[in-house]
C-alpha cells in the first residue's frame, strides 16, 4: 500500500532559512500499519542552536546542499507492517538527467531536540518519542539516497552498496544527533553511527529493537544489530586492491624503493622476507630504466619466495618542487672516529670491490670504493697496505683486514686511520713482492649532494626554471633556487606563508613577479636547515589551481598500466580531477588497474566523500592513501590527527581500503632506533588496510618491527583469584 501525503504547509521550504530556524514536518506520519512508522500523528522538531553561525569548523565535512522535498511518500512493502517493509521518500524534481552528486549539507547542523516535558514522561512515552525521531531520521537518509538516484545508477555495480551507505552516512552526519545518541546510550543501545559499515541497517535494527523488545531485554538483543557479512564484504574490497594478506596477517606493509634496490642483489629479498607485501615506486624520481629493473627484481623474487607482492607506482602529480641544483664534486670523505681531543678511536671501515658489487648485508662500511681493475683486486691479500694520494695531494694508506667472496668476484674490507678525500680517478697502488707496483683506479664516486643552508632571517630567491639569463631583481646575499612549475609564479601573493621540504623550513613571500619569488625565512633549525633539489614547496593559503593530471603523469600512466598493479594519483582535489582520470582510464581500457587516491590537500580532504562517490563510477579497484607529509603542511600540524580520524571513518563507511603513509617509524628507518611515539603511531596502523614505510638505511629492520607491531596479539593473563583480595 502506498500513501502520498501533502504537507498542510505551503511546502517544506528550505530547512535552514525559516525565521526561527525551526522546521516542523507536519502530518508526516498517518495511522497505518508499518513497523517503521508510528501509528499516531506527531510533530518532529529539528532546531539549530540559538547563536550566530559559527565560523566554519576546520574539520567540517563536505558541504552539501540538500534540496527539500515538496512531497513525502511512504510505502509499506506488504501493507501488513512486517519487518521487511520499506519507506520511500520522493524528493525534488526527478526529471533532471544530470549525474552529479548534489548533497550540500549546511555547516549549521540541526539537532534532534527532545521535548521539554520529555523528562517527566513514562518509559513507554519516551520510547515513543525516540521512535518518532528515528523514523524521521530514516526518511532523511532515504531522501538523500533518492535525490542522488541517477548518480548512484552510474556507479559500478560492485560499489553501489558502498556508495549508498556513504550517502546515508553523510546525511546522518549533517544532523546533530548527539542528544539522541545520549538517550540511546542511557537505554544500553549503541549510537546511530557506531556501525558505519551499514548505517541504514543499524538504524533499522535500532527501530525494530525499540518496537519489539521490552526495556529489560534490550541488553540481550543489542548485539544482533550488526550484519555479520558487512566485515566480510569490506575485506573483499581490500583484497581486490592489495591482494590477499599473508597467513596470520591482516594489514599489508608497503615499502618505498628507489635506485638502491637495483644496486643490491639481496635488497628486495630481504624486505619481502621481513614482511613487505607491496612495493611503491615514486614516478617523481628515476626513469623507466630504473623502474623496469626494480619491477623485474620484485616479480622474480616474489615468485621465487612464493610471497605475493604487488607494485604501486605513484604519479608525480602537479606538486611544486624545488628545481635541480648543479651537482657537487665527485669526492667522498673517509674519516675515522675520533674522541673529543681528536685522537683516533677506531678506523674508518672501507669496502673495496669492482663496480656494482655491494658488501655483505651484515657489513655497514663507512665508505664504498669501486675499482674497475679486476687484476688489482685479485692481487690483494689480508695485511696489504694500499697507498694513495688523495684529492688534497696528501699521502694516505688503507690496510686490508678482511676478504669476502661476493658472487663471481672478491671484495675486501680495509681500515683507514687518517682522514682522506677520495675522488674518481684516484690511483691506488700496492707494492708486490718483487718490487713491482700494481695500480688500480677509483671509479663511480657519486657527486656530492648540492643544497643551500637556510637560517631564520635569510632571503631566498626562487627563479622560474630557464629564466636565469633574464633580467632579475638583485637581492644582495640571497640564496637562489629554481622551480620548474609556472603555477608558483602565476598565483602567489606577498604575505602568504610558504613551506619547504614537508614543512622543515617556513618563510613569508615578500615579493613576486612572473619570473621570481622572494622569500624571507621565518622558521629553520638552530644551525640552519638544508634545502636541496626536488624538495616539496607548499603554499597553503594560495588559491593555486592545478591540473589533475599533468602531461608527465599521462605519459607515465602508459608505462604504469603495463608494468604495475596499482597507480597512485597525487594531489587529488575535487570531483573534476576524478572525471579527468576516468576519461584517461577509459581511453586506455584500464579496468583492472588499481587506483589509489592520495589525499594531501585541504580541498582533497573537504571533498573526500564526493571524490569517493565519483571514483566509484570506475570499474577499477579503489583505495585511499593518507599522505600525511603534505597533508600536515597544507592543513596544519595540530589538525592532522583529527583529519586522519575523519578520513578513516569516511573510508570505512565507503568500504574503501586505506593506506597510512609518511614518517611511519621514521627514526628507526633513518637511524636504527625508534621513538616511543612512533611505536604507538605504527600500532594505530592496524586500523588501516596497509601501512607504508619510506626508504632509509635501516629499512629491513623497520619492516620487521612493523610486521611484529601490527600482528602481535595481546594476551591477557587471568588474575589469580587468591591475589584479588
Amino acid at each position: 500500500m502506498t500513501l502520498h501525503i501533502m504537507s498542510s504547509a505551503p511546502s517544506v521550504t528550505n530547512l535552514w532559512t525559516t525565521p526561527n530556524n525551526v522546521i516542523q514536518l507536519l502530518d508526516m506520519v498517518v495511522p497505518f500499519e508499518s513497523n517503521h512508522l508510528l501509528s499516531a500523528k506527531k510533530t518532529l522538531c529539528f532546531s539549530t542552536r540559538h547563536h550566530m553561525p559559527a565560523k566554519s569548523s576546520p574539520l567540517s565535512l563536505t558541504q552539501m546542499k540538500i534540496r527539500v522535498p515538496r512531497t513525502l511518500s511512504f510505502a509499506s512493502g506488504n501493507g501488513k507492517g512486517k519487518a521487511g517493509s520499506e519507506v520511500e521518500a520522493i524528493v525534488g524534481d526527478n526529471t533532471s538527467k544530470e549525474h552529479n552528486w548534489s548533497f550540500d549539507f549546511p555547516e549549521s547542523k540541526p539537532e534532534f531536540s527532545l521535548l521539554d516535558s520529555e523528562a517527566y514522561l513514562s518509559g513507554d512515552q519516551n520510547i515513543s518519542i525516540v521512535l518518532e525521531k528515528l523514523n524521521a531520521l530514516r526518511s532523511h537518509l532515504l531522501a538523500a539516497e533518492k535525490w542522488n538516484a541517477s548518480s548512484l545508477q552510474s556507479c559500478d555495480r560492485k560499489y553501489l552498496e558502498c556508495a549508498t551507505n556513504l550517502i546515508h552516512y553523510m546525511a546522518l552526519r549533517s544532523l546533530d544527533t548527539e542528544q539522541l545518541n545520549s538517550y540511546l546510550a542511557s537505554l544500553g543501545l549503541s549510537s546511530l553511527d557506531n556501525n558505519n559499515l551499514s548505517v541504514l541497517s543499524n538504524l533499522d535494527a535500532t527501530i525494530n529493537l525499540l518496537m519489539k523488545s521490552p526495556m529489560e531485554s534490550w541488553k540481550q538483543q543489542k548485539g544482533k544489530t550488526i550484519k555479520k557479512n558487512d566485515k566480510v564484504r569490506a575485506l573483499s574490497y581490500k583484497e581486490l586492491l592489495l591482494g590477499k594478506p599473508r597467513e596470520g596477517r591482516k594489514t599489508h606493509i608497503m615499502v618505498t624503493v628507489g635506485k638502491e634496490a637495483t644496486e643490491s642483489e639481496t635488497f628486495i629479498t630481504d624486505i619481502l622476507k621481513a614482511g613487505a607485501s607491496v612495493i611503491r615506486i615514486n614516478c617523481a624520481h628515476g626513469d623507466p630504466t630504473i623502474w623496469s629493473e626494480i619491477i623485474k627484481r620484485v616479480r622474480r623474487t616474489s615468485h621465487m619466495l612464493e610471497m605475493p607482492c604487488r607494485v604501486l607506482m605513484d604519479l608525480a602529480g602537479p606538486k611544486l618542487r624545488t628545481g635541480t641544483l648543479q651537482p657537487g664534486p665527485c669526492v667522498m670523505k673517509v674519516s675515522p672516529k675520533k674522541d673529543a681531543y681528536g685522537n683516533v678511536v677506531s678506523p674508518a671501515v672501507v669496502w673495496l670491490s669492482v663496480t656494482g658489487t655491494e658488501p655483505p648485508a651484515h657489513l655497514s662500511p663507512d665508505a664504498t670504493i669501486f675499482l674497475q681493475d679486476q687484476e688489482f683486486l685479485a692481487s690483494l691479500q689480508i695485511g696489504d697496505s694500499v697507498r694513495l694520494c688523495d684529492a688534497r695531494g696528501k699521502k694516505k694508506r688503507l690496510r686490508i683486514s678482511k676478504e669476502f667472496d661476493v658472487f663471481s668476484s672478491a671484495g675486501f674490507v680495509a681500515e683507514c686511520f687518517d682522514t682522506a678525500y677520495v675522488e674518481s680517478g684516484t690511483e691506488l697502488y700496492v707494492k708486490g713482492k718483487k718490487g713491482r707496483c700494481l695500480v688500480g683506479e677509483v671509479v663511480d664516486v657519486p657527486p656530492k649532494e648540492s643544497f643551500v643552508r637556510l637560517r631564520v632571517g635569510d632571503l631566498l630567491v626562487i627563479t622560474r626554471e630557464g629564466s636565469f639569463d633574464e633580467p632579475s631583481v638583485t637581492v644582495p646575499g640571497a640564496h637562489r633556487l629554481t622551480c620548474p612549475s609556472g603555477y608558483l609564479f602565476d598565483s602567489v601573493k606577498p604575505g602568504e606563508a610558504i613551506g619547504f621540504d614537508d614543512g622543515k623550513i617556513w618563510g613569508t613571500i615578500k615579493g613576486a613577479s612572473p619570473s621570481e619569488v622572494i622569500v624571507s625565512i621565518t622558521h629553520a633549525g638552530p644551525k640552519g636547515t638544508k634545502l636541496g633539489s626536488e624538495k616539496s614547496i607548499n603554499i597553503p593559503q594560495s588559491d593555486i589551481r592545478f591540473k589533475g593530471l599533468t602531461s608527465k603523469d599521462i605519459k607515465d600512466l602508459e608505462y604504469v598500466a603495463s608494468h604495475a598493479d596499482m597507480v597512485g594519483i597525487s594531489f587529488i582535489r575535487d570531483v573534476q580531477d576524478i572525471t579527468v582520470l576516468r576519461q584517461e582510464l577509459k581511453k586506455r581500457k584500464l579496468n583492472d588497474l588499481g587506483i589509489v587516491l592520495k589525499i594531501e590537500t585541504e580541498s582533497g580532504f573537504q571533498n573526500l566523500p564526493l571524490i569517493l562517490l565519483e571514483a566509484m563510477k570506475c570499474l577499477n579497484p579503489l583505495g585511499v592513501m593518507i599522505a600525511r607529509g603534505d597533508l600536515a603542511v597544507e592543513c596544519g600540524w595540530e589538525r592532522l590527527a583529527n583529519i586522519q580520524e575523519e578520513i578513516l571513518a569516511i573510508c570505512k563507511v565507503a568500504r574503501v581500503p586505506v593506506i597510512l603513509a609518511t614518517q611511519v617509524l621514521e627514526s628507526l628507518v633513518k637511524s636504527g632506533v625508534p621513538t616511543r611515539a612512533e611505536i604507538t603511531d605504527a600500532a594505530n596502523g592496524r586500523r588501516a588496510s596497509c601501512v607504508m614505510l619510506n626508504k632509509g638505511k635501516h629499512i629491513v629492520e623497520a619492516v620487521s618491527m612493523l610486521d611484529t607491531i601490527l600482528h602481535t596479539k595481546l594476551i591477557y593473563k587471568k588474575p589469580d583469584s587468591e591475589n584479588l583480595h
